[in-house]
């Protein structure tokens, strides 16, 4: 959940997610944050990408801005092979430390450490949100590169206009840091999703609930 596009907004993404590691994977080890609509999705996701694996292939996902790894756990559970890649060295610490039967890796995800092909899923989840929307296209046409033909792309997103600043929130457990995200609407991703190469499958946008201040969207998308 903390890889950045651009260069120069993820130096300062790194640095906060860093700094924040230890906490962020301790309040959320796992999905019980999640709502469960926006699980469902995951779980369809899933199913969708061993669905689409036959007899021999393999429903191998990356979980892209991994965070700590409670993501990559959650498919790992549901049959899937995951390797997660994350910006932060401090996250993927935490992701090895919890989750030592899955591998992880530092990388971008404008720069994805792997060829193309590779993966019969891509998950974006909460990943994108600290990129402008200058660096987006860049980050969809990434994941495309590594998707197999017929592979599937799960992103989740808080959906709305405008920037938001999140360091409030780490605030209250003792973390001085800058962070925002951005907020961008279904049809932006869907532009985004076609013109690297793919084909919105279906969507979901729900209103906020709890502490949440925006609406949620999760997307899942096929490569056409």
């Amino acid at each position: 959940m903390s890889v950045s596009g651009a260069p120069s907004d993820s130096r300062g993404v790194r640095r906060a997610y860093d700094t924040v590691a230890a906490d962020y994977a301790a309040r959320l080890p796992d999905t019980r944050a999640e709502a469960p609509l926006d699980l469902a999705m995951v779980d369809a996701f899933a199913e969708a990408v061993r669905a689409g694996s036959g007899p021999g292939d393999d429903p191998l996902v990356l979980d892209a801005g991994c965070g700590a790894g409670r993501m990559s756990q959650h498919l790992a559970d549901r049959g899937c092979r995951v390797v997660g890649v994350d910006l932060s060295p401090g996250m993927i610490a935490m992701a090895r430390r919890d989750h030592r039967e899955l591998p992880f890796t530092v990388g971008t995800l404008t720069g994805l450490p792997f060829p193309d092909g590779r993966f019969a899923g891509v998950l974006l989840w909460y990943s994108t949100i600290h990129t402008p929307h200058a660096g987006q296209g860049r980050v969809f046409a990434e994941a495309a590169r590594v998707l197999r033909p017929g592979g599937h792309l799960l992103v989740g997103f808080q959906a709305g206009h405008g920037t938001r600043d999140v360091a409030a929130t780490y605030r209250r457990f003792g973390h001085e840091i800058v962070l925002e995200r951005h907020l961008v609407t279904a049809d932006q991703v869907a532009a985004w999703m076609a013109a690297a190469g793919l084909r919105e499958v279906c969507r979901l946008v729900r209103r906020a609930r709890g502490a949440e201040r925006d609406d949620q969207a999760v997307m899942l998308a096929t490569v056409r």
